[in-house]
């Protein structure tokens, strides 16, 4: 944008020139000038990426926070500097608390049961070089702030190099209430990572690695807190997965009736349950091919599904192809929830349990739209045969691109990587899915098969 202005600025002035007094378009020109290469043009540029660091310790009646941000993330602050361009560190300490109370204080959000806390009171304020050490610890990074040496006239750097350190204190009516925080460190730079540690009297730290946009932040989730979190990611997740949206389109297709519609679905649910849980448990390979591995192999079952469909789908078999494919999809579930388990809290297996059953709304709310718009599709504009073959061709076009594409990157990686911790992770895997398989074949049983072996006959009379 700030590209393009000096050519809307010359067209303007163009524009007017004919009616515009010499005098204002010289006064005009030489405003654009300055506007465009004053300094005032770089006090807002923002930051590319950010990372600011953090502690909250809640203890008796007060909350401290402490926050380390760069000080050349904080725009439009007058920060004393010396003729040579160093800080001056003898009229800095009103700056700071302005910079402070400014760019954090006003922005970041801290709960107490649900009630936002405030105002913040900023209890000190320092500059710290970009090596300091001090935030590695709580403990520290407080004694740093009230009672450790300050940098003085003798310590030589530019504003841009400065760490900004703050201690704030909020007001709280109990430190075992239920906490929860908002970063609002956005407009800190474009990009903004947050590292929080949780320090709570009698429970053990908690560590989150957030974005500044995250929203709220439940520092120790209650139980339903983490259900409704991880129903609502994994609702959200399935209807945003194209993949796993075509997947479950073509599984959709070849259906009318409720009860093999029912085993199919069954199957892909207990598979992709059973890959998620084993990952969350650390079952799965942590090397960085395996996603990769995935993501092709989730194209892949979406390309064979439809050929399946073209040629004629196996009702009776198809549940356990739909089991097998599901294994992967399950993967390709859980690498969401790598970065989305830190809010799990003590409740891991209730947030499982949530996101499968956010998935499953989700995958229900697919089938009661997309059943009907089929019926209606093979009833009223084409032949359910042709338009069957025709959507399949489709869906397998568009994900053996994804497949190739995906492929091309996976070929990229050392295989020679692969070590003795992936082995022993495939076999404990291997096991899982053993008994996972023998408890969806007792599923299979209690449900019943279809008596026809097939989807329907390429015949049209069959539509």
């Amino acid at each position: 944008m700030l590209l393009r202005a000096p050519v809307y600025l010359g067209r303007i002035i163009v524009s007017s020139a004919v009616h515009t007094p010499k005098p204002l378009i010289l006064l005009a020109v030489a405003a654009a000038v300055l506007l465009l290469t004053g300094p005032g043009l770089r006090a807002h540029e923002v930051l590319d990426e950010v990372t600011v660091l953090g502690f909250v310790r809640p203890e008796g009646r007060a909350l401290t926070l402490l926050i380390r941000a760069p000080l050349k993330s904080m725009q439009d602050i007058d920060i004393p500097r010396l003729p040579n361009g160093f800080l001056d560190f003898s009229r800095v300490d009103q700056s700071l608390h302005d910079a402070a109370t400014l760019w954090i204080g006003d922005f970041v959000e801290v709960y107490e049961n649900g009630e936002r806390l405030g105002p913040s009171k900023v209890v000190a304020t320092r500059v710290s070089l970009p090596g300091d050490r001090s935030f590695e610890s709580y403990d520290a990074a407080l004694a740093n702030l009230l009672t450790g040496p300050r940098l003085g006239q003798e310590t030589q750097i530019y504003w841009e190099q400065g760490m900004l350190d703050v201690a704030f204190e909020f007001p709280i009516t109990s430190d075992q209430s239920d906490f929860a925080i908002r970063p609002g460190f956005t407009r800190l730079g474009l990009r903004v990572n947050v590292a929080l540690r949780f320090l709570q009297p009698g429970k053990p730290e908690r560590v989150f690695d957030v974005h500044a946009d995250t929203g709220i932040v439940h520092l120790d989730p209650r139980w339903h807190q983490a259900f409704y979190l991880f129903a609502k990611e994994g609702f959200f997740h399935i209807l945003d997965g194209i993949d796993h949206l075509l997947f479950l389109l073509c599984l959709v297709i070849p259906f009318r009736r409720l009860r093999p519609l029912a085993i199919v679905v069954t199957a892909f649910t207990v598979a992709h349950s059973v890959t998620l849980i084993a990952s969350a448990y650390g079952m799965a390979p942590d090397g960085l091919w395996f996603p990769a591995l995935i993501e092709t192999l989730i194209a892949v079952s979406i390309v064979y599904m439809a050929f399946e469909n073209i040629v004629g789908a196996n009702l009776q078999r198809r549940w356990i192809v739909t089991f097998g494919f599901g294994l992967v999809h399950g993967f390709g579930f859980s690498f969401l929830l790598r970065e989305r388990l830190q809010f799990a809290g003590e409740h891991l297996v209730t947030s499982l349990l949530a996101f499968n059953v956010g998935v499953e709304i989700g995958q229900l709310l697919v089938l009661v739209i997309g059943i009907p718009v089929l019926a209606f599709t093979f009833r009223f504009v084409v032949a359910e045969r042709i338009g069957t073959i025709l959507m399949s061709a489709l869906v397998a076009h568009t994900a053996w691109h994804w497949a190739t594409e995906r492929g091309g990157r996976l070929l990229g990686y050392r295989w020679t990587a692969i070590g003795l911790s992936d082995v022993a992770a495939f076999m404990r895997l291997a096991m899982v899915i053993v008994a996972a398989a023998f408890l969806m074949w007792l599923i299979s049983l209690w449900i019943g098969t279809p008596k026809n072996d097939t989807a329907p006959s390429k015949s049209p009379s069959t539509t």
